[in-house]
């Protein structure tokens, strides 16, 4: 029986995405940031706040045109921004890939949070894309405290990324869209060729959202398992967390005689030795060898990270002007 899966498959080519692959190629030429079309038939913008103040074109600084349009810059310390390199793979679902990252990348509850991204670069293995977080809620603040303006939709708010800004989402970049729109179909209709390419589109649109669909699902199927996956990692982690927890009282409880023996070397120098070392927990003994073993007692005693030391005793070594010492001392908790 024929596998109902490999219908759609003409030489290795899944078929089904051929219309999809139109549509991308159309939005990349007529919407993407580096349109040539769009460079000579969108508006003017006039710019201001973070440090920026002008008019802009198709994402660039001009001096000429009359700005129909206008913008607000937020401050950087109210955006986050973050540059991703992506798979070239990942163009085709560009739009659905950098929601996934906004969800990711975002602090803010999803309903407050405003983003926008843009297409840097396009390498030959990679694409660079540019992405800018907000917070609604506090651009709303910035806007109606310094420019009078509380209607969400009365200016657009941009985030500059280097040289290139970045359109936040969902703000009144919308009026300027629809009107780029507009502009475009009315060139259309001057090239004669408006109701075919309306139609076009109309049939397109009709397959793509179909196909769209099922990629979500798809899209939806993989989220999940990967959902799975991460709640499995943050249960290693915890695991892994509390055996950090459990290896660091043990060193707190147990410290480190390389530690202590290093300390002592550099309290005792060359005048005194250790003939005996002995360490259980915070517990040292010492037996060792000086021709001022009460300085030294002295200062073992004077050592801040020792708690109590205790003398026990101290006896000359023949005629030879060398004295033996033994001290016991304890560690302060947490003496470093």
């Amino acid at each position: 029986m024929l596998d109902q899966s490999r219908q759609w498959y003409l030489f290795g080519y899944d078929m089904r995405r051929i219309g999809h692959h139109w549509q991308v190629a159309w939005a990349e030429f007529l919407w993407g940031d580096r349109s040539p079309v769009r460079a000579r038939l969108d508006e003017v913008v006039q710019v201001e706040g973070g440090g920026v103040q002008g008019n802009f074109h198709a994402g660039s600084p001009v001096v000429a045109g009359e700005p129909t349009c206008a913008a607000i810059v937020l401050p950087e310390t109210l955006v986050l921004f973050k540059t991703l390199a992506l798979p070239l793979a990942a163009e085709d679902e560009l739009e659905s890939v950098m929601r996934l990252e906004v969800m990711a990348n975002s602090p803010f509850p999803a309903g407050d949070t405003a983003a926008g991204w843009s297409l840097s670069e396009r390498g030959e293995k990679n694409l660079r894309v540019e992405l800018a977080i907000a917070a609604r809620s506090a651009a709303m603040r910035l806007l109606g405290r310094e420019y009078d303006v509380h209607d969400v939709h009365e200016r657009e708010v941009w985030a500059l990324a280097g040289e290139r800004p970045i359109v936040l989402r969902g703000f009144g970049e919308g009026a300027r869209l629809a009107r780029y729109q507009r502009r475009l179909l009315r060139i259309a209709l001057l090239l004669g060729g408006s109701l075919l390419l309306v139609l076009l589109i109309l049939a397109l649109a009709t397959g793509g959202k179909y196909l769209r669909l099922q990629q979500y699902e798809a899209l939806a199927a993989r989220v999940e398992s990967e959902a799975v996956e991460v709640t499995r990692q943050r249960q290693s982690l915890s695991v892994a967390n509390q055996t950090i927890l459990a290896v660091n009282e043990v060193l707190r409880e147990y410290p480190d005689p390389h530690k202590e023996l290093a300390r002592l070397t550099a309290l005792l120098g060359d005048e005194a030795y250790v003939a005996q070392f002995t360490q259980r927990g915070r517990e040292l003994r010492l037996r060792g060898r000086a021709e001022d073993a009460a300085g030294v007692v002295q200062s073992l005693t004077r050592e801040a990270a020792y708690e109590e030391v205790a003398d026990q005793g101290i006896t000359a070594v023949g005629s030879t002007g060398i004295e033996q010492f033994n001290v016991n001392i304890r560690l302060r908790e947490g003496a470093e």
